[in-house]
């Protein structure tokens, strides 16, 4: 083992696991091993890129014998782009391994008492599932290997898509991607033709210039679509131009908008969004229920499953038209207004103002009148000076990101003692670090893992806490 460096190749690996990130694991005397480019079940030879004392880092450069499980990819970008890395394991199996991520968790990591872990609800169909989409302009696409053979002179380097991993000023120009329905590849290859044809300028993110930035399409169940274009050089006229040809190419656009980002990043929380066509929103429903949203809202990127997660998290709660209820890490409020109409009142804290809002005009558009948010930092806000003010909590619906808990808000919640607490995580490792903490005091009834990101190696998960 100590012969073993940087590019050193490893021969006749076995994957028998994955890691939380989605690489595969195998073992090499005792040393453990991620492998990108491989599932469980192959037997691979491995290039080794990164070495430490007890792990190395590498990349299977040959199939020596496919998994069992082994499936073609969908998508011919597979391998090149960041996401989807699971595309080549059968479904059943990706759901076996996110289960037994969330098993491991709790053992392993949390060392946690439960009875059982609820087998995952998976998605009903494990493509098109997301409802946002985010893709960014490049005046420096990713060369595909064919091309790179071919030695042929590539006159237009734009491309429109995704950043390959680990490269921030290369994008992946994609042709088709299955992650979200009609029309979202067809507004995305439109867009791309529209610029082709009229030489619209594509970011150049080392030099920073260039007219398109980034696009992002949104679509909901009740198939309204926004479209939201963003550009580096402030050219209002062409923008204009382009989204007028988009306005008339897909009637389905509900919401068409554009803003001006000059920043060094992305990012458009802190921009000005101008309405070219249609409403500033688009408008999603459960249970009768119509959520806004917005450029800048947050919103599950499943609405599919997002549906069945608020359900398990609505029969863990068990509320009661007596009850208090602390909504913790409320976002734009969906969950807190979900629950509204089963309790007492609603009381919803979340960092972000601009979700705050969101939260308060989802209340009022629904007629909800028990629901109050407040915007700050949870440990700040979280106090026992604002629960004298509001009421104690009977039951504490607590999804935080994926860090977790504070463990001051931790206390706080114990020393509070409500009856219930569901805690829905998007990262088991941390939710049952969160968990160790509270053992003392309350006992796990229900485990419950949802598949909200198939291809992926992420799980959500929810679990039932009751007082001792």
């Amino acid at each position: 083992m100590s012969k073993i460096k940087k590019n050193f190749v490893l021969e006749g690996l076995e994957i028998i696991d994955t890691s939380t990130d989605g690489k595969a694991i195998a073992k090499h005397d005792n040393l453990v091993v991620f492998i990108d480019g491989a599932i469980p079940g192959d037997i691979v030879d491995v290039m080794v890129h990164r070495k430490k004392n007890s792990y190395a880092e590498g990349k299977a450069i040959k199939l020596i014998t496919p998994s069992p499980y082994r499936v073609e990819p969908k998508c011919e970008h597979f391998g090149t782009c960041g996401g989807c890395k699971w595309q080549s394991l059968e479904y059943d199996r990706q759901l076996y391994f996110k289960q037994k991520y969330v098993t491991d968790a709790f053992t392993r990591i949390g060392k946690l008492e439960f009875e059982e872990i609820n087998p995952i609800i998976g998605n009903k169909e494990p493509y098109f599932y997301r409802n946002k989409l985010e893709f960014s302009f490049s005046n420096k696409k990713w060369l595909t290997n064919e091309e790179i053979k071919n030695d042929v002179e590539i006159e237009n380097k734009n491309g429109l898509g995704f950043h390959i991993p680990g490269l921030f000023d290369k994008i992946l120009d994609i042709n088709n991607c299955y992650l979200q329905a009609e029309p979202s590849n067809s507004i995305r290859m439109a867009i791309r033709e529209y610029a082709f044809k009229n030489n619209l300028t594509f970011f150049d993110i080392r030099n920073k210039t260039g007219f398109l930035r980034t696009v992002m399409i949104r679509t909901t169940s009740t198939k309204q679509v926004m479209v939201v274009l963003s550009m580096f050089e402030n050219r209002e006229e062409e923008m204009h131009e382009l989204c007028s040809y988009l306005k008339e190419k897909f009637p389905s656009i509900t919401s068409l908008l554009y803003t001006f980002n000059p920043k060094g990043n992305d990012t458009i929380q802190d921009l000005e969004i101008k309405t070219f066509h249609g409403k500033n929103h688009i408008v999603e429903e459960m249970e009768g229920l119509k959520f806004n949203i917005s450029a800048k809202s947050f919103y599950q990127t499943n609405s599919e499953q997002a549906y069945e997660l608020y359900k398990i998290t609505r029969e863990c709660a068990q509320l009661k038209d007596t009850d208090i209820m602390y909504d913790l890490y409320t976002g734009t409020g969906t969950i807190a207004n979900f629950v509204a109409k089963s309790c007492k009142k609603v009381i919803g804290i979340e960092y972000i103002e601009a979700a705050v809002a969101d939260a308060f005009r989802n209340s009022e558009a629904n007629q909800i009148s028990n629901t109050f948010f407040v915007a700050g930092d949870m440990k700040d806000i979280f106090t026992y000076e604002f629960v004298n003010t509001h009421g104690n909590p009977d039951v504490i619906i607590t999804d935080p990101p994926r860090a977790g808990m504070a463990p001051e808000v931790i206390q706080v919640m114990l020393n509070l003692k409500p009856k219930r607490i569901v805690y829905v995580s998007c990262n088991p490792s941390t939710q049952a670090r969160d968990l160790a903490l509270m053992e003392d005091k309350y006992k796990i009834v229900r485990v419950q893992p949802v598949d909200m990101f198939p291809q992926t190696a992420h799980v959500e998960n929810v679990v039932l806490l009751e007082l001792k």
